[in-house]
């Protein structure tokens, strides 16, 4: 179609595309988002704070401590344990 701006097409040629661009930003990045944000809020309530791969892990001389202070072995033991871990 031709229009009365003087260039010879309606809208300068390309209104049509840019028109378009405009509105699959102003769409889509607003969707984008509100879907990145209740993805998070929903996987970060439901799995009660311990996320995959943060979960604290302990070491052998945790695990050594623990059953020092539990009473399940005794302090020679311990030492000796500890010592033989240590030297690793």
């Amino acid at each position: 179609m031709y229009g009365s701006y003087g260039n010879g097409w309606m809208f300068g040629g390309g209104g049509m595309l840019l028109g378009s661009l405009w509105m699959i930003l102003l769409w889509g990045v607003p969707l984008l988002l509100l879907f990145a944000l209740l993805k998070y809020l929903f996987t970060k309530s439901s799995d009660n704070g311990t996320r995959e791969g943060k979960q604290e892990k302990n070491t052998p001389l945790d695990i050594l401590k623990s059953a020092y202070a539990r009473g399940e072995i005794s302090r020679e033991e311990f030492l000796q344990k500890r010592d033989d871990l240590l030297e690793k």
